[in-house]
């Protein structure tokens, strides 16, 4: 196996290479043979050799996540062939890193992505190339660049006698068929959805090994005002994770989405690229007719991953308008595709949803962290140091009755305890670079509203009212980056994975858990996730709290994925409360994926009938489709139980008159 430029992150501070590597400036570095940038992966077999790159050296690149990037290639030994122009990264075998047994005919893989899905790449030594399809768990891997994705891969984590294939790929877990091949395309399935950013895994001692990047120095590109001017950790840090064989099957709902076609052409009965059907206890798919006459789209299943493929059903949709394809329980098969009967401009996409069965409560954990209703807490800022000193920076707080006040500069070690320290430039560096940026959401009557670096206006739910007021006084960090090229984005009581802003931001939010604590900062050390806001009081016997000798500083510390254990996501607003709306002008965005029990209500303050539409975005990707229309009479408050296979990213609303409306949902 081989390495290109990349980032080596099994070890504890590693610098790296991006930390070293020039930022592309135009289009170069550019190959003269291949085009794409950023190597990934190089691999031999079936009388060719594999490369895989998964960038763009292009100004537009590193703004944009759509634009065309990365390679797969072959070279025959003579010449270099572009097999597809999109994002690659792994590259391997049933043999992984030692080689196939049977180079001449052993199956190739590739894993990659575009805007709309994951990639599949399988070459028969016969056949050559056949790809397909899967859903996305996280967009934060995306961005045309390619330094979001550090690095996906397929590895056997079982034994020589009984192999087991993981597969990583865009935050999710998969089991993957060791003999995976065009006419043996069954089997790959999701297990849970993750949030470390991990590198490379092993099974070892009978557990799973995870090398993880977790701290970048640069944060590469990866600013946006809702941090503030807050800094990065002065040294780039990533740790091993060592954790259960079943551990991919514990963490969060593989509730997934993705996309076959996106506002393309396609032509007359030309099937799109297969795309994963089985593996989620609800489905649907969203179809739109951007073209100009009534078309017919067939959806076709592969039932046994043989490539025998058979009608599912039809659906007929007119001129610019959408439909909601739910697909039921009995409708079985691995893979399904679609076809139009007449060539026309389509978007066609798929939202998968896993039921979310975690309580609503944190789990023991937690124990020790201050309730958001309490006055009373230990805090502080925290900075992972530079210059060598591998240590966190805390500078601690204590709020009493309401009021704050700094108790002392501490730093916390690999022995995991906090010492007070005598260090009035670290201190003032930690004061001034890390302190927490205030009016950057507003909280808002009927939700939270975010406006991003873009100008885009995008609401999300509210929680306890309590947060709001502390939101507001600047005591609650909002947005920070800890694992790397990704924020942890805190609102309201609920943590959200949030894409850098090259990878389309906010549009692709994902919410990971609810709680009620009062969480005053948080940053990643070592690979783990450091939270403040204690009540050290209250700690007994929890090895996640850490307190110093003097009781005067306090910190929990866990790993990331820790938080789907928190509580599962839960919130109520929606675009409007009493708000004066005008006849067809849409309401902002509000977000509906990933979470499980969704009520909505309407309302109108008009003496007429009021029509509001409900339309959709299943993708994030401004795909909007119309879903539904409810006639609202005045004084009526229309409620509606939305269905367990309903899945869409965003929500919006749009009325027929001018009234004050009410769009109000609520997740449980």
């Amino acid at each position: 196996f081989f390495f290109f430029n990349d980032t080596a992150t099994t070890e504890i501070y590693t610098l790296s290479l991006h930390d070293a590597l020039p930022i592309y400036t135009d289009a170069g570095p550019i190959n003269a043979l291949l085009p794409g940038v950023h190597g990934k992966g190089l691999y031999s077999g079936q009388g060719v050799m594999l490369f895989t790159n998964n960038g763009e050296g292009t100004q537009e690149a590193l703004k944009k996540f759509d634009v065309e990037a990365g390679v797969l290639a072959e070279w025959d030994g003579k010449d270099w062939k572009v097999v597809r122009r999109n994002q690659f990264v792994e590259v391997t075998g049933p043999g992984g890193i030692y080689g196939n047994a049977n180079p001449e005919t052993d199956p190739l893989w590739a894993t990659g992505w575009d805007h709309k899905s994951v990639l599949l790449g399988v070459r028969d030594a016969k056949n050559g190339w056949s790809f397909y399809r899967l859903p996305k768990a996280s967009h934060s891997y995306d961005g045309a660049h390619g330094w979001n994705t550090e690095w996906p891969r397929i590895r056997n984590v079982g034994t020589e006698s009984q192999p087991d294939y993981l597969m990583t790929m865009h935050g999710m877990f998969w089991d993957f068929p060791g003999m995976f091949a065009a006419c043996n395309s069954a089997g790959i399935r999701p297990r849970s959805a993750y949030l470390k950013v991990i590198g490379d895994f092993t099974r070892w001692n009978d557990q799973l090994v995870f090398g993880c990047d977790d701290s970048a120095q640069k944060e590469f590109l990866n600013k946006r005002k809702a941090k503030g001017n807050i800094e990065g950790p002065g040294q780039s840090n990533s740790n091993l994770w060592f954790t259960s064989l079943t551990k991919p099957d514990e963490l969060g709902p593989a509730t997934a989405e993705g996309a076959v076609w996106a506002k393309e052409s396609v032509k007359a009965n030309e099937a799109s690229e297969p795309f994963l059907f089985s593996g989620w206890a609800n489905r649907c798919g969203w179809l739109k007719n951007e073209g100009n006459q009534p078309v017919t789209f067939t959806f076709e299943i592969d039932e046994a991953g043989n490539n025998e493929w058979k009608t599912l059903k039809s659906v007929t949709v007119n001129a610019g308008k959408a439909a909601s394809v739910p697909f039921l329980s009995m409708e079985k098969g691995e893979w399904i595709r679609v076809k139009a009967d007449k060539n026309t401009m389509a978007t066609v996409s798929f939202n998968y949803t896993s039921p979310d069965t975690r309580s609503t409560s944190s789990g023991p954990i937690y124990k020790g962290l201050t309730t958001v209703d309490k006055t009373t807490t230990t805090g502080g800022l925290l900075y992972g140091l530079g210059d060598n000193r591998r240590a966190l920076g805390l500078l601690a707080n204590v709020t009493v009755n309401g009021k704050i006040s700094e108790t002392g500069y501490y730093e916390m070690g690999d022995k995991l305890e906090l010492v007070r320290k005598d260090d009035a430039k670290t201190a003032d560096l930690i004061r001034s670079k890390f302190a927490i940026p205030q009016q950057v959401i507003s909280i808002e009557e009927s939700s939270v509203l975010v406006v991003d670096d873009l100008g885009r206006r995008w609401r999300l739910p509210l929680g306890n009212e309590t947060y709001k007021k502390l939101t507001d006084q600047g005591v609650l960090r909002v947005c920070r980056e800890v694992a790397t090229e990704r924020d942890l984005f805190s609102c309201m009581g609920t943590f959200y994975e949030l894409p850098a802003e090259n990878a389309d931001g906010y549009a692709k939010i994902r919410p990971v858990s609810t709680h009620n604590y009062r969480i005053n900062d948080y940053a990643s050390y070592r690979g783990m996730l450091v939270l403040t806001g204690v009540t050290p009081e209250e700690v007994k016997e929890n090895p996640h709290i850490v307190v110093s000798d003097d009781g005067k500083a306090a910190v929990w510390v866990g790993v990331i994925d820790d938080l789907w254990t928190l509580g599962k996501p839960v919130g109520q607003g929606g675009p409007w409360k009493d708000t004066d709306v005008k006849a067809g002008v849409a309401s902002d965005p509000y977000l509906i994926a990933f979470y499980d029990k969704k009520e909505l209500a309407l309302s109108h303050q008009s003496n007429k009938n009021v029509m509001i539409t409900v339309e959709v975005d299943p993708t994030g990707n401004g795909d909007w489709m119309e879903c539904a229309s409810y006639t609202v009479k005045p004084g009526e408050k229309l409620v509606q139980q939305l269905p367990e296979s309903f899945q869409a990213r965003w929500i919006r609303f749009v009325s027929d008159t001018d009234t004050k409306a009410t769009a109000w949902l609520e997740y449980k």
